[in-house]
């Protein structure tokens, strides 16, 4: 199958020392993750990373980011105008050089407005969260933003939300495992799992950081509750609807266990009966093409770079 496509990958290694190897990466390209984009990195330090890969100095998955969102310093500057917005974007597009921007609740609608509208006139894609207030999500699928980071703040939701979601073309990737509503999904896995145990996580990941996830699960939002508490599964089925409505959706692992976290997000996602077929393509092609990529990554096809993921068993056989 294609290399799998994380669209919200936090991998944080320490910021102000460049680290000549991060085993973030390494566990991420373990479990088959080979492209990445961190939408809001708060510092500029992974872009560093990101060319030090792309230059073979270091060994990871393809990585991508919005470098540090819009929001913060630039709220509070109130985004003056549309001339103010561009030379906020030009930060983006000439300094950083990131493919998309994180715009996060900086400003009015007419504020968003023009960060979009600046964005699209230096050719970069726009992704967005919605700081849990459901019509906050709604104007900005309608004005245009092209990514939807974290879930919708309430389920179910029905057809004209489905449907508005679908037709936008906005990429829904809902980071299950920090549900809305709930428990974090990643508990639920922590919880049924073993992965203090997983031979591949050991290997990839320092076990300092595995006994710190797996060995005392009793507190905060990724602790043991009852299976009737989790969320994870409503906020699945409104992901099924909306691939079914012809909308597309993003697997966002969130960094919560690199790697094999981003195999718990894909479970959680297709835990509302989405099918394998939807399930994959969530995975691939929707990824890819939600950070601008669609061209060069996401399918097997000629033309295309060569990240592929071998199987030992046929996803579409459950």
């Amino acid at each position: 199958v294609p290399g799998l496509v994380d669209p919200h990958a936090h991998m944080w290694p320490t910021w102000g020392i460049h680290k000549t190897q991060i085993w973030m990466y390494h566990a991420n390209l373990a479990y088959g993750v080979t492209t990445t984009r961190d939408p809001q990195t708060s510092q500029t330090d992974v872009i560093t990373y990101g060319d030090m890969v792309d230059a073979g100095m270091m060994v990871g998955p393809r990585v991508y980011s919005t470098g540090p969102g819009v929001f913060g310093d630039y709220a509070n500057d109130r985004i003056r105008d549309m001339d103010h917005a561009k030379n906020i974007i030009r930060r983006y597009s000439d300094y950083y050089d990131t493919k998309t921007v994180k715009m996060y609740m900086a400003g009015n609608r007419e504020q968003r407005q023009w960060v979009i509208m600046a964005a699209r006139e230096a050719g970069l894609m726009v992704t967005t969260e919605g700081g849990l207030d459901l019509m906050y999500n709604l104007t900005m699928m309608i004005d245009g933003y092209s990514g939807q980071e974290h879930s919708f703040p309430i389920f179910p939701l029905y057809k004209d939300v489905v449907h508005l979601t679908a037709e936008t073309g906005i990429t829904y990737t809902p980071t299950l495992l920090v549900s809305y509503g709930g428990p974090f999904g990643e508990g639920y896995f922590l919880t049924r799992e073993n992965p203090h145990d997983d031979e591949k996580l050991r290997r990839f990941t320092p076990h300092s950081v595995i006994d710190d996830r797996t060995r005392r699960r009793s507190t905060g939002g990724a602790g043991w509750f009852l299976e009737e508490e989790h969320v994870f599964q409503e906020h699945a089925k409104v992901i099924k609807a909306v691939l079914e409505a012809g909308g597309r959706a993003g697997v966002g692992s969130h960094g919560q266990l690199q790697g094999l976290g981003y195999h718990w997000e894909l479970w959680a996602m297709a835990s509302g009966g989405l099918n394998e077929h939807d399930a994959l393509r969530a995975a691939t092609i929707y990824g890819a093409e939600s950070i601008g990529l669609g061209k060069e990554v996401g399918t097997l096809e000629v033309g295309k770079l060569s990240d592929l993921v071998v199987l030992d068993a046929d996803p579409f056989e459950v």
